[in-house]
């Protein structure tokens, strides 16, 4: 293994203190094997999250001038960024343990992995059954209706034990090698919110494997926002247009 491995992360926020603050204590607090560069990116939030972050150490802070959404944010941070492995974090996420590390030891073991994500968890420690197969218009749009589509999705009928390849890496947390995301240009800017991460996915596995690790555990706080406002949700459908339209001719 590798002894001069650098890993880096960034968190969008926008308007979200608390959450911001904890997830970024809790990547300070239990990144200890690998040197972190961590950043949080903030478009140009109304409320006290920049109070709520300038006491963290080291961390840096980029604050945009306005909200451009969530992959043009990450993205503003490429050029910035020298690692060897990059991780995307929301900001409703915790960590237990080295789960960076954990994740990189993975990767450096499987060198034809590009990307991994890990197990989603509830704060009750129940699991949360995120996408892993391509999005299409069924599964995008009857999964909201149907259980058994939604089902198929997100795998919850499967018993998943061991590493896996998947089409959908979810970005609340996953990690991709920093040089496969400068290649690719980061997140397609298109998508203001909700599915740049699953385009994201589909253009990695041009370029390596992208897969689920089980064993490797985080804490998500899933707010659902797309099936309570009115307004994330036309945003989740111009994005999951946006999606087809792109895919459409694609087989993965």
């Amino acid at each position: 293994m590798s002894e001069n491995i650098n890993i880096s992360a960034a968190i969008v926020t926008y308007n979200n203190g608390d959450k911001a603050a904890a997830a970024a204590a809790s990547v300070l607090a239990r990144c200890e094997k690998y040197p972190l560069d961590f950043y949080i990116i903030d478009n140009n939030s109304s409320d006290d999250t920049l109070s709520r972050l300038k006491d963290l150490k080291p961390l840096k802070i980029v604050r945009l001038p306005k909200n451009i959404g969530f992959g043009a944010a990450h993205n503003r941070i490429i050029e910035k960024v020298d690692s060897d492995y990059h991780f995307i974090v929301n900001p409703d996420i915790t960590v237990s343990d080295d789960v960076f590390a954990n994740i990189v030891d993975y990767m450096e073991a499987h060198p034809d992995v590009a990307m991994c994500a890990p197990d989603i968890l509830n704060t009750d420690g129940t699991r949360q059954y995120l996408p892993k197969s391509k999005p299409t218009f069924r599964r995008l749009f009857l999964g909201r209706l149907s259980k058994k589509v939604r089902s198929e999705y997100v795998w919850r009928d499967r018993e998943i034990t061991a590493p896996c390849d998947v089409d959908f890496c979810s970005g609340c947390f996953l990690c991709v090698r920093t040089s496969v995301f400068k290649k690719l240009g980061g997140f397609d800017e298109r998508y203001f919110m909700y599915l740049e991460d699953a385009d994201l996915t589909l253009r990695v596995k041009s370029l390596g494997r992208t897969v689920f690790l089980p064993d490797i555990k985080v804490t998500h706080i899933w707010e659902r926002g797309s099936h309570k406002n009115i307004k994330l949700l036309l945003l989740h459908t111009a994005s999951c247009v946006k999606f087809l339209r792109k895919w459409r001719n694609t087989t993965v």
